[in-house]
């Protein structure tokens, strides 16, 4: 098929067709591309829907296809335990149909998976600073959304044009957000309190333009390099924006009775992407420049 190597430089104009127009990584992406002066359309087909996707790329002749689309389960992945053939549909056959069709016109396909598919285990266990790898089978199926999303990255190997990031408990400065995890557990009446690889879209949603433009495929960790636990977000969150916030614990046992679907706590190893990209900032520093500073109303103590 004549796919650019890895690292190679587009020739062609940037044009960006991207899935997931109403999602919330869709939607920054958008504005992502506006900002750089990017062309861009999103997509109006279905992902199943191998004709309509067919009639996209006819149209607009993209040199990259991004998916942002997805079924993660409103208000959580617990809704996947309920709506199986639903998630199946988007998150199996639709990734599956999409990575088929972009292979057939010569297209990189950028996709916005999950690194939700691993848990801490004997190789590496929780506070060890060993990470999960991109070479790593997963070994997390407790939930049917990461069951499905698993069975998505195996397959996907075999497709040479997919660049798979796999994102974990996205972060964004709009702390506005309800799909943003800092949200969510500051509303949450009690949260668990494990280290875990995160992700901020802030500092990684550019990075992700910048590997389509690289031409960049194969499996990533995209995560911020190290662990952050909840109490720790917590804890800046107070400090940074509201010094009243207050917040109980509670253990993974209390946790289980109170959700449908067990939950992925792990760490993966983001060596390669800081390889690629150097500037990468640690988890806890991200946190501070693109989180934080940027929604300060607590005075710094002198």
């Amino acid at each position: 098929m004549g796919f650019p190597a890895n690292g190679a430089s587009a020739a062609q104009p940037l044009n960006f067709l991207i899935y997931g127009r109403t999602g919330w990584i869709g939607g920054l992406l958008g504005s992502l591309c506006r900002a750089q002066g990017i062309s861009f359309h999103y997509g109006s087909g279905r992902l199943e829907n191998r004709a309509s996707l067919e009639t996209d790329i006819a149209l607009l002749k993209p040199s990259h296809v991004f998916n942002a689309a997805g079924v993660t389960g409103r208000p959580n992945v617990d809704w996947c335990e309920s709506h199986k053939v639903e998630t199946i549909r988007t998150n199996v056959v639709g990734t599956l149909t999409l990575a088929d069709v972009c292979r057939d016109h010569g297209l990189i396909l950028i996709n916005y998976a999950t690194g939700c598919i691993f848990e801490y285990d004997s190789d590496h266990p929780l506070g060890s600073g060993i990470g999960f790898k991109e070479t790593d089978s997963p070994n997390f199926t407790g939930s049917f959304y990461s069951k499905t999303k698993a069975m998505v990255e195996d397959l996907l190997k075999n497709y040479d044009n997919v660049c798979t990031l796999r994102v974990r408990m996205p972060i964004s400065s709009d702390l506005s957000n309800p799909r943003n995890f800092i949200t969510k557990i500051t509303r949450y009446e009690k949260v668990v309190d494990i280290p875990n690889s995160m992700t901020i879209l802030d500092e990684l949603l550019p990075i992700s333009i910048e590997m389509g433009k690289r031409n960049l495929t194969g499996i990533w960790n995209f995560t911020n390099p190290g662990v952050v636990s909840h109490n720790e977000i917590l804890e800046m969150y107070r400090d940074y924006v509201d010094p009243n916030f207050t917040w109980n614990n509670f253990t993974l046992e209390e946790q289980a009775k109170v959700i449908v679907a067990p939950r992925s706590n792990n760490e993966l190893d983001a060596a390669k992407l800081k390889k690629e990209f150097p500037e990468l900032l640690s988890i806890k520093d991200s946190l501070i420049k693109y989180v934080f500073e940027p929604n300060q109303k607590v005075k710094a103590q002198v």
